[in-house]
């Protein structure tokens, strides 16, 4: 809770020093630009100062005992290990390396199209010649500028093109995109922000070091960098979006405003698709397949190809609303109110994927590869974490009957298993077998607003009136939903009708329900049916070992009550989270709970065992006396 509450406030103060720093720089943007450098420069001046004041002690003894004949005394060999650790760290802090980008570099005559497109564009922008073409995995475009000696001796400039986005754009977007990039280049906003990016990690790196080795003077860097890092971080902030906007009026300079705008809106929708509807569909299948499959490019491509021709108008708020304070990319808005351009999608062309001729096959089979390779080993924990499910589900779907405590369960599982066929007739069964259960209605409605059916709303309404913790969950949910641009307008209008609605109670239940150490915490007051419920969800997840219960203290005693339920939960971390959920959503309880196994909480762990005594529950013994 109170992470949470400072990570608010932080993310605050970052907005609002931004936008103060952005009506700077629009009045006088060569000042400005003069007040960044001198900070950054700052920063280096503050290293380099303290790596002579290190060299300062070794310089001195070397004088004394080599020049002035004065015997070496032993204590001064601990004032030579301290200051040589203190150099070394700081030494390995300043000499930053980078690496050619991630991907598929192309060879000097492999896809011939997109090299002399690029070569194109790249005269035309006056753009310094590229080191390399990089391929990735992203539906993204970005410059590179790597520094030979920390910029001293030049540097090397790749261009890095998302195979997805080739797949999605036309040439003519694509050519815009590219244009933007060699916009950097060509003005130097690859060299300048790569340079700035470097004065960060530098100091990442010389905190990070120095804490390790135990310097006597970590603390005092510690203390300058916290002050440091978030001045420097909103300063540059401002330089880098500016770079953004020259290097969009580049790309409508250099190719067309239209063709850039189009790319802008069709990025937008291929982004919250993949990471609304696409990707997650992806890592569910992790649940069901030991293996990633052979090919991750493919569906991912033609889930962006098949997408419904998105609403601008849709488009354009969901990016004002998903706006990171953080992320240097001014807001779609924005960007097209600088270019001049309408929100308007062009009728699209032949994709600028054809520019990598014969080579586009093996290109994607590598990309394949390397990404099969970077999941694997998250793909097989999901899919671990998923066992229990899979064989609980297959037990209750072999059953010729079920109660309605396991219609509601099969009806979860079914989700969770069953992931390419279609959840809703069975949520529905299960609601009609157990129409107080919260969790099916939650799920009903959800599903029901993913497929265009506003009649989702009457059963998220449902859930939470039949559990006020369910405000929390549908919050959530409507808030993903609103980030999908494949959700109608219509549609939309009631989600935020209800989400608005539901804002004050959830605001509330949060502030209430977080439990901390120190909370005020009681027994818990369920009576022998309501406990006996509980131990037989409990006793159906082979990993729960024992459990305590205990109730929060609340404001008001007509509010619902508040339950923390602590567990023994004995398997791998990685089937933690899940399980959680699981135990989560498949408790009956009469008021809001939150569900914790104390492995990042002991405090609160060790408050509820010592309130509690004896668990509620024990595996193999059911329920406590």
């Amino acid at each position: 809770m109170e992470d949470r509450r400072a990570a608010q406030a932080a993310t605050d103060r970052h907005r609002a020093r931004v936008q103060r720093l952005e009506t700077i720089a629009a009045a006088a943007p060569r000042a400005y630009l003069i007040r960044v450098l001198l900070l950054a420069l700052a920063g280096y001046g503050f290293l380099i100062g303290l790596l002579l004041l290190l060299l300062a002690a070794p310089l001195a003894i070397a004088w004394r005992v080599l020049v002035q004949g004065v015997r070496f005394e032993p204590q001064l060999a601990i004032v030579l290990l301290i200051a040589g650790a203190g150099i070394a760290a700081l030494v390995r802090a300043l000499w930053v390396r980078f690496e050619v980008p991630d991907g598929r570099l192309l060879a000097a005559d492999e896809a011939p199209a997109l090299q002399a497109e690029v070569e194109r564009l790249r005269q035309a922008t006056g753009a310094p010649p590229l080191a390399g073409i990089v391929i990735d995995t992203q539906l993204n475009a970005a410059a590179a500028s790597l520094p030979r000696l920390l910029g001293l001796a030049g540097h090397r400039h790749y261009l890095v093109l998302g195979l997805p986005l080739l797949q999605l754009l036309d040439r003519d977007e694509a050519a815009a995109v590219i244009a933007h990039e060699f916009g950097h280049f060509g003005e130097q906003h690859g060299r300048l922000a790569g340079w700035l990016y470097r004065v960060r990690f530098t100091w990442y790196r010389a905190v990070d070091g120095l804490a390790r080795s135990g310097f006597l003077l970590s603390l005092p860097i510690a203390r300058f960098y916290a002050w440091y890092a978030p001045l420097f971080d909103a300063w540059s902030f401002v330089l880098a979006r500016a770079h953004e906007f020259r290097a969009d009026a580049t790309a409508a300079r250099v190719v067309s405003r239209d063709a850039m705008a189009s790319a802008l809106l069709r990025i937008e929708h291929g982004s919250g698709r993949l990471q609304s509807t696409l990707w997650p569909r992806v890592l569910a299948r992790a649940r069901v397949q030991s293996h990633p499959p052979v090919q991750l490019l493919a569906p991912l491509i033609e889930g962006l190809r098949a997408a419904p021709q998105p609403d601008p108008a849709r488009l354009l708020a969901i990016a004002d609303r998903d706006v990171d304070p953080y992320d240097t990319h001014p807001v779609l808005a924005r960007r097209l109110n600088a270019l001049g351009a309408s929100a308007v999608l062009r009728t699209p062309g032949a994709p600028a994927s054809v520019w990598l001729g014969d080579a586009l096959d093996a290109i994607e089979r590598d990309l394949d590869q390397h990404w099969r390779t970077q999941l694997k080993t998250e793909w097989q924990a999901l899919h671990a974490a998923g066992s229990d499910d899979r064989a609980r589900f297959h037990a209750l779907d072999a059953l010729p009957e079920r109660s309605a405590e396991e219609a509601v369960e099969h009806a979860r599982l079914f989700q969770t298993v069953e992931i390419d066929r279609d959840p809703l007739p069975v949520l529905a069964r299960a609601h009609a077998a157990h129409p107080d259960s919260a969790m099916v209605a939650f799920r009903l409605g959800l599903r029901q607003l993913q497929a265009g059916d506003t009649g989702g709303i009457s059963h998220l309404r449902q859930a939470v009136a039949r559990d006020a913790g369910a405000v929390g969950p549908v919050g959530d949910a409507l808030a993903a939903l609103l980030r999908d641009p494949d959700v109608d307008a219509d549609t939309a209008r009631e989600i935020i009708a209800l989400r608005d609605e539901l804002a004050p109670r959830a605001d509330d239940l949060r502030d209430r329900d977080a439990v901390v150490d120190g909370d005020a915490l009681q027994p818990h007051d369920l009576d022998t049916a309501a406990l006996g419920r509980l131990t037989a969800t409990l006793a159906r997840h082979e990993r729960i070992v024992s459990a305590w219960l205990v109730r929060k203290q609340v404001a008001m005693r007509e509010q619902s009550a508040h339950y923390v339920l602590l567990l023994d939960w004995r398997g791998s971390i990685a089937s933690e989270a899940a399980g959680l959920r699981a135990v989560s959503e498949a408790m009956q309880l009469p008021g809001s709970h939150t569900v914790f196994t104390g492995s990042d909480a002991a405090a609160l762990a060790k408050q509820v065992r010592r309130l509690c005594g004896t668990p509620v529950y024990r595996r193999g013994k059911g329920q406590a006396l």
